[in-house]
């Protein structure tokens, strides 16, 4: 219950800003989910129990993201999207991970992306962020600290250095806040080949932080030109001063972020929650370029993915985020006799016709146990409907044992018994 809840808000942020929803199949073919970067260790193949050697069934996946099956939707469905085309998917996918905190098997994403056909606006590189904060912010969870960089800014860096294996080194920085800078610039060393005063150079851009476009200075003092590295460091400039509009502090350059997936071309985001950074990102995502093949035109897209369950899964083992009940039942229509029953069934429709989640008892029982039924499922109210036309009908508050006469056309429960969910921070 409580992750619906989550899902709702989450929902309700997406579609404020123009996101309409679209839902992707589970399973692709292999060739599909192996094509961009390197993810095959992720990926469970599917297979018939009874499936014969050579089948078809080998040659299929679980998706283990939701952007590379909207690449293979856009391609397929171009002809009827208007574009730039914002889709937004919450469903579950399915990576090889071994289990613990933070990774998961089976987990739910929430994600955001705007398609362009041919070309597509920075103004959406820094809309991302904004849409972020706007979502994270809606749900009763520590802040988010939303990390912002640019994949051109760091690979023309690195060809400014000489380097030639890029992505090796975008995968090896990736690692600073789990391995630490002196296992990155021994990694550098010993797999890239690069010298010991290089490898310094790549940590030395990886430490840049700033809350603003004053990055810039902080790299060009770094002495590295690159023709490419220029049209990053105005690329992320520019989406640094879209984000100034947020509260302070809310986004950072952070110029270690690079995104293990290989089909990043311009910014990438993570996103932290505070004081729980040991979870790592909670949220990500970046501009890719190259990702959509679709005949003569181009695909260019910006997205983010939102980890609902690395965020919901942690605080429910530390008991911060309680059920205020084991249902949505809000009140529990008592049944005095099977003759009485159309009654009861008549005051349970008149109350969920006002928004009040209401349930008729199954068995004419002894009041004694309704209400115990009622205590267990942590059920507010007890409805008492009068036995005779004339009579009037009383309602409990079982917490508190207050009885008073009520009509189910009029009476209503204060509004935070209507919530069925304890969120964190309410």
């Amino acid at each position: 219950m409580i992750e619906q809840e989550y899902i709702r808000k989450i929902r309700e942020q997406f579609e404020l800003f123009g996101f309409a929803p679209i839902e992707t199949r589970a399973v692709e073919p292999l060739t599909h989910l192996l094509k961009k970067g390197e993810t095959d260790k992720e990926i469970y193949l599917l297979r018939r129990l009874q499936a014969e050697e050579g089948s078809g069934d080998s040659e299929l996946g679980l998706h283990f993201d939701l952007t590379v099956p909207l690449a293979r939707y856009v391609a397929q469905n171009q002809s009827d999207l208007q574009f730039p085309f914002k889709r937004y998917q919450i469903q579950k996918v399915w990576r090889g991970e071994r289990p613990q905190e933070g990774r998961y098997r089976e987990f739910y994403q929430a994600d955001i992306d705007v398609i362009g056909q041919g070309s597509l606006p920075l103004y959406f590189d820094g809309e991302m962020p904004i849409l972020l904060h706007a979502v994270m912010s809606s749900l009763p969870i520590p802040p988010v600290t939303i990390m912002v960089n640019n994949r051109k800014l760091m690979e023309g860096f690195y060809r400014g250095l000489g380097i030639e294996d890029i992505q090796t080194v975008l995968r090896i920085v990736d690692k600073l806040s789990k391995i630490g800078p002196e296992e990155v610039k021994a990694q550098l060393v010993k797999t890239v080949g690069v010298s010991e005063s290089v490898a310094e150079k790549c940590l030395e851009l990886a430490k840049i932080q700033q809350p603003d476009a004053s990055f810039e200075a902080d790299v060009r003092a770094l002495g590295v030109e690159h023709p490419l590295l220029e049209e990053g460091i105005a690329e992320l400039a520019f989406v640094m001063k879209m984000l100034e509009r947020l509260p302070k502090g809310s986004a950072v350059a952070n110029l270690s972020i690079a995104r293990g997936l290989d089909y990043y071309t311009g910014t990438v985001y993570e996103g932290v929650l505070e004081g729980h950074e040991s979870l790592g990102s909670v949220c990500s995502g970046g501009r890719y370029d190259n990702l959509i093949e679709g005949g003569r035109h181009k695909y260019p897209g910006v997205g983010v993915s939102i980890g609902l369950t690395r965020i919901l899964v942690p605080f429910f083992a530390k008991g911060l985020l309680p059920s205020v009940r084991n249902t949505p039942t809000c009140v529990l229509v008592a049944l005095v006799s099977e003759e009485g029953r159309e009654m009861s069934m008549e005051v349970a429709e008149s109350l969920r016709t006002r928004g009040i989640a209401a349930e008729v008892y199954h068995l004419p029982q002894k009041f004694g146990k309704q209400i115990r039924y009622a205590e267990r499922k942590g059920i507010p109210y007890v409805w008492f409907p009068g036995v005779e036309s004339d009579q009037e009908h009383e309602v409990r508050d079982i917490r508190s044992g207050e009885q008073t006469t009520a009509e189910a056309a009029t009476w209503n429960p204060p509004e935070e018994d209507k919530i069925s969910v304890g969120l964190m921070g309410e």
